[in-house]
């Protein structure tokens, strides 16, 4: 969890298009990040497959008012609305971005192409029709950010418990890079979302990190099997609500948009 969703980029450089803040061109690239190319297949009224520039420009005229994200898993369909064919998609590639003000979604395929020593990465989106409902499980930014403080906190103290220490070349180098990414900008979400989104994503890449620090840095002092369960019944609901967090930050601007037009 501490590099962002591809999905994540797409919606919140999308959202800044959709909201004039951005150029078509600049949106792409944000997206497009350190990956070699991305092409959309699927596009209404596109017989192959266009660059992210043309795809952003047609789904806005078709009438996009913004984009959200999906991040779902086994078990939890997290952002997703439907139909099966589109939830089935998102839920192989774990992430998903879903059209506001028209029915459509985008699933991404990612793969590594050249020889062995330069190989880069080519992203794919399909996209796909989905289904005018709500999505699954998605919660406010209040919500998320109440969710996050608790899960925070009961996470530290069982792992602390059972000795799963954050310290160690693999933790410190973790967060080297964490504080790296962070001093590089802090515009992951783009021009035009609110301070407290900011502030939820920071919150869930911080969690993301706890997380990933304490399953990189192996058993720690929990070395028998119900100390290795309990570990595990920790990190899961702390994984569970950083996505939450994470999806709620990333639909934020289309989330005031629609309370604005209510």
């Amino acid at each position: 969890m501490l590099s962002e969703p591809r999905s994540g980029l797409f919606a919140a450089w999308g959202n800044a298009l959709v909201a004039g803040l951005v150029s078509p061109d600049d949106a792409a690239l944000a997206i497009v990040g350190e990956d070699a190319v991305h092409r959309v297949e699927g596009v209404p009224g596109e017989a192959g497959p266009v660059g992210l520039t043309l795809a952003l420009g047609r789904l806005r005229a078709l009438g996009a008012t913004g984009f959200r994200v999906a991040l779902p898993v086994s078990g939890h369909p997290l952002g997703l609305s439907g139909p099966p064919e589109f939830n089935a998609r998102a839920l192989e590639a774990e992430e998903a971005v879903v059209a506001s003000g028209v029915p459509y979604g985008l699933v991404p395929e990612v793969r590594e192409v050249g020889p062995a020593g330069d190989l880069h990465v080519e992203v794919v989106w399909r996209c796909l029709p989905v289904r005018d409902a709500p999505p699954a499980d998605v919660p406010s930014l209040g919500e998320a950010e109440r969710e996050l403080a608790e899960a925070l906190r009961d996470a530290t103290a069982v792992l602390a418990r059972l000795d799963v220490a954050g310290s160690g070349p693999v933790a410190e180098a973790a967060v080297d890079a964490y504080r790296a990414r962070a001093e590089r900008g802090r515009e992951v979400l783009a021009p035009g979302y609110p301070p407290r989104a900011v502030r939820v994503l920071e919150l869930a890449q911080r969690v993301g990190l706890l997380v990933s620090v304490a399953y990189e840095n192996g058993p720690g002092g929990a070395v028998t099997a119900a100390e290795i369960s309990a570990r595990g019944e920790a990190l899961r609901p702390v994984e569970r609500v950083a996505r939450r967090a994470q999806v709620a930050a990333y639909n934020a601007y289309v989330e005031e948009g629609e309370r604005g037009r209510r």
